[in-house]
C-alpha cells in the first residue's frame, strides 16, 4: 500500500473527484478525513470507505471559514494524531455565460471557494507540517487555468490563481520539506458539469466538449485519484510545483 499509515484530508469529498480521491487514498492505506459542506454526502462516503475495510471520518467544515478550517485540522489531529496530506478539492463555478453577466456575489463565491480556501488551508496546515518535518499540499485546479474556455472567465482566473500559488508555495515551502502540487483535470462527470457546459448536459453538447480532448473522453474520479495518490506517495518526493495536466491531451 503506497499510503500506509498516512493521514489525509480531502475537501469536497462527498461526490465527484473528491470522492474518488478519498476512496483512492483509503484503498492505499491512508486514514482519510472526509470533508464536505453536504453532511449527508460526506457521511455516506466515510461509511462506504469503512464498510470496504478502510479508515475514514467525516468532519464538517465550510472551507471559506477560518474557524471551520482551523477546527477541521484540529479534529484531524484529535482523531489520528498527525497529518501528511491535504487535498484541496472543494470548488465552485457559475453557469457558463458572458463575463459581464456574472454578478458580484457569484464572483465572490468563486474566489472564496477556489482561492481564499487555499489561503485558509495553508494558514492552518502549513504550521502543522512544519512541526512534523514536512507534508504534501495538493489542490485540484483545472485546465481552465491553463487553456481557458469562453464563458467561464472568472472561474478560469480563479484556477489560474490556484496554479500560480501552487508554484509560489512550492518554492517558499521547499526548505521545510513541504511539497506543493496541483492537478488540472479537464471536464468530468461531476455535480458541476451542467454549469461548465452552460445548461442541459445532452449527448450532443458533451460530444462537442469531448471532441476537444485528444484521448476522446472526460476526466474521471479514478483518473484524479491515481494522480493524487502518486503525488502523495513518497515515490514522488522530488516533485513539487507541478500543475499536472490530467486532461487526455486537452492542453497540448
Amino acid at each position: 500500500m503506497r499510503l500506509k499509515d498516512k493521514v489525509g484530508i480531502v475537501t469536497g469529498a462527498g461526490s465527484g473527484f473528491g470522492e474518488g480521491i478519498a476512496k483512492g487514498y483509503a484503498a492505499e492505506g491512508a486514514s482519510v478525513v472526509i470533508n464536505d459542506i453536504n453532511e449527508q454526502a460526506g457521511r455516506r462516503v466515510a461509511r462506504e470507505i469503512e464498510d470496504s475495510g478502510g479508515k475514514a471520518s467525516y468532519v464538517f467544515a465550510d472551507v471559506t471559514s477560518d474557524g471551520d478550517v482551523a477546527a477541521m485540522v484540529d479534529e484531524t489531529f484529535s482523531l489520528y494524531g498527525r497529518l501528511d496530506v491535504v487535498m484541496n478539492n472543494a470548488g465552485y463555478t457559475y453557469v457558463n455565460r458572458w463575463l459581464l453577466d456574472v454578478d458580484e456575489d457569484e464572483f465572490d463565491k468563486v474566489f472564496d471557494v477556489n482561492v481564499k480556501a487555499l489561503y485558509l488551508s495553508a494558514k492552518h496546515v502549513v504550521p502543522r507540517f512544519m512541526e512534523l518535518g514536512g507534508g504534501c499540499f495538493l489542490t485540484v485546479a483545472s485546465t481552465a487555468g491553463l487553456r481557458p474556455r469562453p464563458g467561464l472567465t472568472w472561474y478560469n482566473a480563479s484556477k489560474g490563481a490556484a496554479i500560480t500559488l501552487t508554484k509560489s508555495m512550492a518554492v517558499e515551502l521547499a526548505p521545510h520539506n513541504i511539497r506543493v502540487n496541483c492537478l488540472c483535470p479537464v471536464l468530468g462527470d461531476t455535480g458541476m458539469t451542467d454549469r461548465f457546459v452552460g445548461g442541459e448536459v445532452t449527448p450532443d453538447v458533451m460530444s462537442k466538449f469531448v471532441s476537444t480532448i485528444p484521448l476522446g473522453r472526460m476526466s474521471t474520479p479514478a483518473d484524479l485519484a491515481n494522480a493524487a495518490i502518486f503525488l502523495a506517495d513518497p515515490a514522488s518526493s522530488f516533485l513539487t510545483g507541478l500543475a499536472l495536466e490530467v486532461d487526455g491531451g486537452r492542453c497540448i
